[in-house]
């Protein structure tokens, strides 16, 4: 049996980015050091997996968009990336939890710490949120950003300060290390197949991640899968980042407010424990909240407000 020799597939607009680094927060970066596989690899794998069935779907882009459409993952792990970034720890802390990864870490046993950490401007310390308690909404005054903007530095000097004086007496750098901050930047090579890379960006590109993890969220989306595979990508907005996944009884409630049957989507939403018996008083619902924007996404007036 006679086989075709192959070429490695490459994508130029990818290739022209190849250890560029993309500025992220004030001192981070994120850069492709390496790829494996592109759009056509996706498609190449589906029809090694389907075979003749493939046929009738003429171009590689719809089959793409069937493939992600009925959840069919597979084939998107045959492509691969890996990033070399740079990164705050505290926010590393929440990158790293993804667990679907290949990562090799910059290490504070071995080498000397990063000197560099991640400043707060004045305008730029949030509230917390007060629907969310993991998460921030608003800004403080900017006179008051001022005053924690100074106090930061302060902290981060005088951390630095003692690390280096630990350093130069002598002290294991595995000891030394235990009081820098986790605003102080770390470097890792982080590898991962396309189909948890998706994931990865559903979660941290969400506009209730934290804003420091969705600003390196959105540089990988946007400036580097966008031009890796630009197909793949656009079937991601389409169906998942920008989609709209509806439940059970999210269904049959938009169902009853599209025929005008406001007072039987109320009667299902009680049913459901969305809103409580008629007559007591509404109290906050996360749940609801969640079927609120989705429904003034689809221009449909919530029957509780």
């Amino acid at each position: 049996m006679e086989f075709e020799k192959l070429e490695r597939i490459s994508v130029p607009a990818l290739d022209e980015i190849l250890g560029v680094p993309f500025k992220v927060l004030d001192d981070g970066f994120v850069r492709v050091i390496d790829y494996m596989g592109s759009d056509e690899s996706i498609v190449q794998a589906a029809r090694v997996s389907y075979g003749k069935g493939t046929k009738k779907l003429r171009e590689d882009q719809m089959l793409i968009r069937y493939l992600l459409r009925h959840h069919h993952t597979t084939p998107f792990e045959m492509c691969e990336i890996k990033f070399h970034v740079r990164v705050p720890m505290d926010c590393w802390r929440q990158w790293i939890r993804h667990r679907t990864a290949s990562v090799n870490e910059y290490s504070t046993r071995y080498s000397i710490a990063i000197d560099a950490a991640h400043r707060t401007q004045p305008n730029e310390w949030r509230t917390q949120a007060t629907s969310n308690r993991q998460g921030s909404e608003g800004f403080v005054d900017e006179e008051i950003g001022k005053h924690l903007s100074e106090r930061e530095n302060e902290l981060q000097t005088l951390a630095r300060t003692i690390y280096n004086e630990r350093i130069e007496a002598g002290v294991a750098r595995e000891q030394a290390r235990k009081d820098l901050p986790l605003s102080t930047y770390t470097e890792a090579y982080w590898k991962i197949d396309l189909h948890n890379l998706l994931h990865f960006l559903t979660l941290r590109m969400e506009s209730h991640a934290q804003l420091e993890i969705r600003s390196y969220a959105a540089v990988i989306g946007n400036e580097i899968v966008k031009r890796w595979c630009p197909n793949a990508w656009q079937a991601f907005q389409d169906y998942v980042f920008e989609g709209l996944e509806l439940s059970k009884f999210e269904t049959a409630l938009v169902s009853k407010l599209l025929h005008g049957e406001k007072e039987e989507a109320l009667s299902l939403a009680r049913e459901y424990g969305i809103l409580p018996p008629a007559g007591e008083p509404i109290k906050r619902n996360q749940e609801r909240d969640e079927i609120t924007e989705k429904l003034k996404r689809l221009n449909i007036t919530p029957p509780w407000e």
